[in-house]
């Protein structure tokens, strides 16, 4: 499969700054015009691309909305970052083809992936293939996908788990803690896993704040996604700002003091 310019660029800014942000924006926690307003922000913060997407809810004309206000707010790259296969929208750049490894029913391995290639196929849009590996604690994402949890304190089932994606053809690796946990994958998991695979390592869930982003990149992982902390303070703009420019400074500066 071809290289695409959003996978491309994503590769070539992990080169040049060795740590990136991506926001995710989950459409149904604001209304689109919110979404767009936090998108502005989050760009000016120093964020580096947009994922849009969500467990439940994030789909039909919700989503498009979402996006389009986000684009007309911004000129950052938009990835979808799928719930379920109603998760698709021609406005995006992007899409995360996601296989959750660990997940006990068949669906959420295969089984969603086939049934949406082909609308995917239509729609154009570029595709990125993505291992998605949920660990403890996984919230919502791991009771809906029946994921079979990656313990906390065993870092190298992580590790084998992403190298075996990366093995199948995926070219990039998401360790997920689920929205709104903690505190993201350990310090130890990371590095762990990026030890054990060449593509790109991303990190969600419970990066909170300008201290668990600066130890997550410096670990080992390539980006972090942003999104309960962004959440907590999009009410005000000046202290969304003041979040996301905090954990976008900690992200470059791990990624140089990394390289």
């Amino acid at each position: 499969m071809k290289q695409g310019k959003v996978y491309s660029k994503i590769l070539s800014r992990i080169s040049s700054d060795g740590g990136l942000t991506f926001l995710v924006i989950d459409p149904p926690n604001q209304p689109p015009q919110k979404a767009g307003e936090i998108a502005r922000t989050a760009e000016e913060a120093g964020v580096d691309f947009i994922t849009v997407g969500g467990s439940v809810g994030a789909q039909g004309d919700l989503l498009d909305h979402t996006i389009k206000s986000v684009k007309e707010n911004s000129s950052l790259p938009v990835i979808l970052f799928p719930g379920n296969i109603a998760t698709l929208s021609k406005y995006a750049d992007a899409v995360y083809f996601m296989s959750m490894l660990n997940s006990i029913d068949p669906y959420y391995i295969s089984g969603a992936q086939i049934a949406a290639a082909g609308p995917l196929k239509k729609l154009g849009l570029e595709i990125i293939p993505t291992s998605y590996i949920v660990i403890e604690p996984g919230r919502a994402v791991g009771w809906v996908g029946r994921a079979q949890l990656i313990p906390r304190n065993l870092p190298y089932l992580a590790g084998i788990t992403a190298l075996a994606g990366e093995y199948m053809g995926s070219k990039l690796v998401i360790l997920e803690s689920g929205g709104g946990a903690e505190s993201p994958a350990p310090k130890q998991m990371v590095a762990a896993t990026k030890k054990q695979i060449d593509v790109p390592l991303i990190i969600a869930g419970g990066v909170r704040n300008e201290k668990f982003a600066y130890e997550t990149i410096k670990a080992g992982a390539d980006i972090v996604h942003v999104g309960t902390a962004a959440e907590e303070k999009n009410r005000n703009s000046s202290k969304l700002k003041q979040a996301i420019s905090k954990i976008t400074k900690a992200v470059k500066k791990a990624g140089k003091e990394k390289r």
